[in-house]
């Protein structure tokens, strides 16, 4: 039986695409040359292998490299996070072929993604930024801000930030909200997570209930903020992002 496989490819952090989807190719005959080579997982019969291409590689004919960013709601929702883990080992194995600590070249382990120093012993795993997504809400109403960095100035999402070092992930949330809106939380809540890889984040999703103060924003952080009804939503984020099944769970909440 042939063996078969998907490969996700990436010029740096461009995945190679062909039709809106991965390319399906024998384990052995990716459509073009390969650095190194991950495997990620498996879709049914197919292996999954994630890979940097040799540099100055020029996609074939009928494909293209494209950003996940620019692929974000037309791949697959399986294909898509499978690239989100591709996309990370990827970057990782790129970035971690020397020792930091003593400059060594290092070597890859045989049985998971971890890079050793054969000198020193240091290892290496793939970073992971965790973040903090709050749905904040005062009875009926809805927390929603728009952040600077949003090329869609109408945009308006739920808040978001990452952990810092000696944080629990409720200090967080309590920061991040007091911070960036002024106001205070509580009764946080655990809603979800989700990888999110724009780098290499995971985010974790809570509902948490206004406390008190008033909106004074961080305007280096939003450019507008304010309390929204179900009936009444700006623009707001789309499927697959966990911060659209937040809103959504808070629109079904108050139909």
């Amino acid at each position: 039986m042939i063996d078969t496989a998907h490969w996700f490819l990436f010029s740096g952090n461009k995945l190679l695409v062909q039709d809106a989807a991965v390319p399906y190719y024998t384990a052995d005959q990716p459509p073009v040359a390969i650095v190194h080579r991950h495997e990620i997982g498996q879709v049914g019969a197919a292996v999954c292998y994630a890979a940097a291409v040799v540099p100055d590689t020029i996609a074939p004919d009928g494909m293209q490299f494209a950003s996940l960013r620019q692929l974000y709601g037309c791949l697959s929702d399986e294909q898509f996070w499978l690239a989100a883990r591709a996309v990370q080992i990827v970057d990782w194995d790129r970035t971690h072929q020397f020792c930091g600590r003593c400059g060594t070249h290092t070597e890859t382990g045989a049985t998971e993604h971890v890079k050793i120093c054969p000198a020193c012993g240091q290892r290496n795993y793939p970073r992971l930024a965790p973040a903090v997504i709050v749905a904040v809400t005062d009875g009926d109403k809805l927390l929603l801000a728009s952040n600077v960095r949003y090329r869609n100035q109408e945009m308006y999402s739920v808040l978001a930030g990452f952990v810092e070092p000696g944080e629990t992930l409720e200090q967080t949330v309590k920061r991040e909200i007091k911070e960036e809106a002024g106001i205070d939380v509580e009764n946080i809540r655990y809603f979800g997570s989700q990888p999110w890889p724009f780098p290499h984040s995971l985010m974790v999703a809570f509902t948490a209930d206004y406390a008190g103060g008033d909106l004074v924003l961080q305007e280096d952080e939003l450019r507008a903020a304010d309390w929204f009804t179900a009936d009444n939503l700006p623009t707001t984020p789309t499927p697959p992002s966990i911060a659209y099944d937040l809103i959504q769970a808070f629109v079904q909440q108050h139909q």
